[in-house]
Parts: C-alpha cells; structure tokens; sequence
C-alpha cells in the first residue's frame, strides 16, 4: 500500500485524528501541544498519529491534504486545519460544537 493510499485509510478510519509531533501525553512541539489540549479540553475521543516516529506520513501528508504544516486536524474525513485554525474554533466555541457533531453519528 502507497503512503497516500495509507494516510487515505488512516483518516477515515478515525472520525477524530491529530497528526502531530509526539504524542498527547508528550507533545514534541507547542503547536502539537496546543492543539492536543484542545481536543482534550472538548472531551474529544480522538485518535494521533505521530509524524516524527512515521516519516513517509509526515513527508506524503501535505500532499494529500494540501496543507504544508503540522499538526493537521481531520474530523470525519474533513481537514479542519492546524494549531492556529483549531485554536480560533476552539476559544470561538465552535471545536467543541465539530466534536460533538463528530460523536453524535
């Protein structure tokens, strides 16, 4: 299976998924960390992948999303975007609003 085929699955595998650096537990960078928290903060069950420890995702990801940066947020299938997106939606209160959307189907 290609990488693209792979980030493919991985996203709609998982109605919540984080691609970051490091984990939730041990953010490797603060946009990853920021972003994680607020996941956290919206009692989010959300799934991460780890770009550090996953190269071929971490180098064919922008190019499947067209989105350069990381972490990227994906709820059901749909990009919603990096640190700075994530965090308006969530002081705005509307992350909590995709998350709920997201668990309720």
């Amino acid at each position: 299976m290609d990488v693209q085929e792979r980030i493919k699955n991985i996203i709609e595998e998982n109605d919540v998924i984080i691609f970051m650096k490091g984990s939730p537990e041990a953010p490797q960078c603060g946009f990853s960390m920021r972003t994680s928290e607020a996941l956290k903060a919206c009692n989010a069950d959300f799934a991460y992948i780890d770009i550090l420890a996953e190269p071929e995702v971490r180098s064919g990801l922008p190019q499947y999303s067209n989105w350069p940066t990381f972490p990227q947020l994906f709820v059901k299938g749909e990009l919603v975007g990096g640190c700075d997106i994530v965090m308006d939606l969530f002081q705005k209160g509307e992350l909590q609003t995709i998350i709920d959307a997201a668990s309720a189907s």
